[in-house]
């Protein structure tokens, strides 16, 4: 290079530029890249310039570059400003401006070209011996195709610059590859039937044309909308068609055609008519037959026979001539009888007009049984239930209690059911159910059915329980104590109770409602004493008020008494036997009770002046008793009470007392007085 400020200006690669000493080279770098370098001197500099891909496609990059280097044995050169021009079609990759391979922030930029400014030392024998500046582009939509395009560096420096417009390779953007898919197509294809097309072209713009073929027939075309177009076909014919969708390519994009899809298609729908025949009237239950006529006969399907919009059988197959036939039994009444053609293939599905069809009833003879319990309780819930056979459209069922009616006439459900609710009087009851008929359904009786209703049984009833004895005792004297229940029960016992405290065990309640015990206090005070009554079947458990009674301890002046039991030892049962108690010393009033174990005999009898009471009784059970007198003792005479005396009884008259019995105790005493 000379030296100042001139200015070179080097044409494009010609015979001249390789005479003057210019080298081009251009090779295949990566996989579809096509690289290519130029290299020339100017004065005492040499340079080489390389473009990365001279035949790219729309979106790759391309990246140029430029190597200043000095002679030798000349002066080192500052490079000051690099100005590398590409086409207008390609946009500058930002960022990618390099300088021996380290970025480098542009200086400027325009439509066309990008600028590196600096101050790069560029030495002839001592490094650095280069200097290499690189850019790179992306190729644009908008780029020619197939057309060659320049590319060239300016430069300027400390010892002058140069411009060479036509220096560097040019660039040649090829068309785009493209592809075409012929998306599936629905199937059941029919001759007069549109069918969407669509084909996906990848490579083209909006607005390019793809065309159809039916082999090679042109169907019709659609332009290119977000990669696809699309196109509506009215096959004229049946059979196999093989559809292809073609991109015609355009000035920046390439040709491309679809696989062959193979699409059947099936003849034209053929409209049919259903026809329907038989007898207008029938009697019910009886068979009918029913013929079908579809037109023109189709190649298949079947027919539907309906009565309304109720199925008769299943579907029939029609026969070559499109007939078929189905025979049926009706209940009675006007039926509406149609068929329906089901459709096969290009034939059409059609329904028949109505047919009717007046069914007059048979008569059907019916059974009817009645169901229920056998036994039954007087004024509680029976529920009979009744079946009439064959189940009868209609009609009502009449139970019946022998000759008069049970209620209302019921009516039936479809399966010729009913049932009644009733409650009896106690006794044997004959039940039956009278069917009314209806319609073809005859009437019919049952058989008598049976029940037997026994009494309910009686209300539990609610009892009182009273207990009653001395108001007043002493320490360590027996006492009488009775009970009455009312109502009179039949059964149970009364428990006496001291407080909490139980008196002895349980005393049967006898036919009179009553009960008796006696007891002994050990404490001075007052004692509650109450009864209570069990319960018994039909009499409800009660417990009677307390009763009070103040018990002192015998004052020293009391005095003490001693109570002895006679009368005979042996008993008949019947018979009437008398019994003394005698108190010593004679006290001045006060009563005595008698007690067969811990069962009073009879209410407590007052002691006479003598000291004495008796007792006149007739034994009722046999077997042996044990008998004592209790002396409930008064003011100012101590309480006090017999030895026991075993009584046998038995059914045979008794020795007489004053023969050989002796004295003893009474046992089972009833009916004492």
């Amino acid at each position: 290079m000379s030296v100042g400020n001139t200015r070179r200006v080097i044409g494009g690669v010609s015979a001249f530029a390789v005479a003057a000493g210019f080298a081009v080279t251009a090779g295949v770098g990566m996989a579809g890249a096509a690289p290519s370098s130029v290299s020339w001197a100017d004065g005492n500099s040499n340079f080489t310039r390389t473009v990365s891909n001279t035949t790219p496609v729309e979106g790759e990059i391309v990246t140029t570059s430029m190597k200043f280097m000095r002679k030798a044995l000349t002066v080192v050169e500052y490079v000051q400003a690099v100005k590398d021009f590409h086409p207008a079609c390609m946009t500058y990759v930002d960022g990618s401006a390099k300088v021996d391979g380290s970025p480098r922030g542009l200086e400027s930029q325009g439509a066309d070209f990008v600028r590196v400014t600096g101050d790069w030392s560029v030495y002839p024998n001592i490094e650095p011996k280069s200097r290499t500046f690189e850019f790179s582009y992306k190729v644009g939509a908008n780029c020619d195709r197939d057309v060659a395009m320049n590319t060239w560096t300016d430069y300027s420096g400390s010892l002058g610059s140069g411009s060479y417009p036509n220096k560097g390779t040019t660039v040649t953007v090829s068309k785009n590859v493209t592809t075409t898919v012929l998306a599936a197509v629905p199937a059941g294809v029919r001759v007069g039937q549109s069918v969407p097309l669509s084909a996906t072209v990848t490579g083209g713009v909006d607005g390019n044309v793809v065309e159809f073929f039916d082999g090679t027939t042109k169907l019709g075309q659609g332009p290119l909308a977000a990669g696809k177009a699309a196109f509506a076909w009215t096959p004229a014919a049946a059979g196999g068609h093989s559809l292809t969708a073609k991109f015609l390519g355009t000035a920046k994009a390439n040709e491309s055609v679809s696989a062959a899809q193979n699409v059947p298609v099936t003849p034209a729908d053929v409209v049919t008519t259903t026809a329907v025949t038989g007898p207008a009237t029938a009697v019910a239950g009886a068979d009918v037959t029913l013929n079908v006529q579809v037109s023109p006969a189709p190649s298949g399907g079947t027919v539907q026979f309906k009565d309304g919009a109720t199925n008769l059988g299943g579907p029939v197959t029609l026969g070559a001539d499109g007939k078929g036939s189905i025979t049926q039994q009706f209940a009675s009444g006007a039926r509406s009888v149609t068929a329906v053609y089901s459709g096969a293939g290009e034939f059409l599905t059609s329904t028949s007009a109505a047919h009717t069809v007046a069914v007059s009833p048979a008569d059907v003879a019916t059974t009817t049984v009645v169901s229920g319990p056998a036994t039954a309780v007087e004024g509680t819930d029976v529920t009979f239930d009744v079946q009439v056979s064959p189940a009868p459209v209609g009609g009502t069922v009449q139970f019946k209690d022998g000759a008069a009616d049970l209620g209302a006439p019921v009516s039936l459900d479809a399966a010729g059911k009913g049932s009644i609710t009733q409650q009896f009087a106690a006794g044997a009851r004959s039940v039956t159910a009278v069917y009314s008929g209806a319609g073809e359904f005859l009437t019919s009786t049952s058989g008598a059915h049976s029940v037997t209703v026994s009494p309910a049984a009686p209300a539990d009833l609610a009892t009182t329980t009273t207990v009653s004895g001395a108001a007043t005792a002493q320490t360590g004297t027996p006492v009488a104590l009775s009970a009455k229940v009312s109502p009179t029960p039949t059964g149970g016992t009364v428990q006496f109770k001291d407080g909490t405290t139980n008196i002895g065990n349980p005393v049967t309640v006898g036919a009179d409602g009553k009960a008796a015990t006696s007891a002994s206090f050990a404490t001075s005070g007052a004692h509650e004493i109450t009864a209570v009554f069990s319960g018994a079947t039909g009499f409800i458990a009660s417990t009677s008020a307390a009763h009070i009674v103040t018990v002192s301890a015998p004052a020293p002046t009391d005095v003490q008494t001693a109570t002895t039991l006679t009368g005979p030892v042996t008993a008949s049962t019947g018979v009437a036997v008398t019994y003394e108690a005698k108190v010593a010393p004679a006290p001045t009033g006060g009563t005595v009770q008698f007690f067969d174990g811990d069962t009073a005999v009879g209410d407590a009898v007052t002691v006479g002046a003598d000291g004495k009471v008796s007792l006149t009784h007739t034994f009722a059970v046999a077997g042996t008793s044990t008998l004592k007198a209790v002396y409930g003792g008064t003011n100012g005479y101590v309480g006090s009470s017999s030895a026991v005396v075993t009584v046998t009884v038995t059914g045979e008259t008794p020795v007489d007392p004053g023969t050989g019995g002796g004295t003893g105790s009474l046992g089972a005493l009833f009916g004492s007085s």
